[in-house]
């Protein structure tokens, strides 16, 4: 990735604003800093830029810095070498477009190697259209009804973009629902299109598979309101696994709902985000 080779509509704006650099990106200082504290090495910004037509676009910005050493080796062993955070968030994007998984549209970004491997890096991102399924879904389901036909539909379009992720050779290693994006461009009676998002540790693992994708599956699952989960997850799992034996599908079933518990005993997602919601109903399952 070098940010020298920005093209299309997105490398002009950043050109128009000086970010189409390493030094650029790195000298600025508009938009609004969504840094978190714990986040060392890395900075967050969203930004509106306006381009040379008047229109205003939504950007984000991600900022590496060098990180540890022991960051450093688990980079090279995951991506090989000379690959920056940046770079690698990058290229996932283009591996999902490629794939036909939806995701964000534009993307650029530049990075900075030295001996000890990447010294800086950046990519900007345009915003994804609606809100996550974390905010979106319960409200949706509600307003549609659980046996709805647009349920049936949501629940169908959510399996191939998972799918088709991993039939891409991917795995995301963070898929709980606040990084799928649920838009409905023409209003509640129109298209259904999702994203997926966050992809700074999406990887293609050379082994183990298996395993990486129940990790996916069960995040997604226990993430998901527990009445779309009780009334429709075996109609995901027919769509993501169409054709499978029973056996085979037996077998991850179990290994997902294994790595459920697990997450749910341990709090991980809860205490990311500070929310006890997701596949764990409040009140008894009927």
């Amino acid at each position: 990735m070098n940010a020298a080779t920005q093209a299309g509509p997105l490398g002009e704006l950043l050109r128009r604003h000086g970010l189409d650099s390493i030094d650029g990106a790195f000298a600025w200082t508009g938009g609004e800093d969504m840094t978190a504290v714990h986040l060392k090495g890395r900075q967050r910004w969203t930004m509106d830029l306006d381009d040379a037509q008047g229109r205003t676009w939504r950007v984000y910005m991600k900022r590496y810095l060098r990180e540890g050493l022991g960051q450093r080796l688990s980079r090279l062993l995951t991506y090989g070498w000379r690959r920056s955070p940046a770079g690698v968030e990058l290229a996932m994007i283009r591996a999902c477009q490629a794939a036909g998984v939806g995701t964000i549209d534009q993307a650029q970004g530049g990075e900075e190697f030295d001996c000890r491997g990447a010294r800086r890096s950046y990519i900007i991102m345009t915003a994804v259209p609606g809100e996550s399924l974390e905010q979106s879904a319960g409200p949706f389901i509600e307003r549609c009804g659980l046996d709805s036909r647009r349920v049936v539909e949501f629940t169908r379009l959510l399996a191939g973009l998972v799918r088709r992720f991993h039939a891409a050779g991917l795995v995301h290693r963070d898929l709980y629902n606040c990084h799928i994006f649920l838009h409905e461009p023409g209003g509640p009676a129109g298209a259904i299109e999702l994203r997926l998002i966050d992809l700074a540790r999406a990887f293609r693992p050379r082994w183990r598979r298996f395993r990486w994708r129940v990790k996916d599956l069960a995040q997604l699952k226990h993430s998901m309101p527990w009445e779309w989960v009780s009334a429709h997850w075996g109609l995901f799992m027919d769509e993501y696994l169409p054709g499978e034996r029973a056996a085979g599908r037996g077998r991850l079933e179990q290994a997902i709902d294994h790595k459920v518990a697990t997450i749910r005993r341990r709090g991980t997602h809860e205490d990311r985000h500070g929310l006890p919601y997701g596949y764990q109903p409040k009140e008894p399952l009927p």
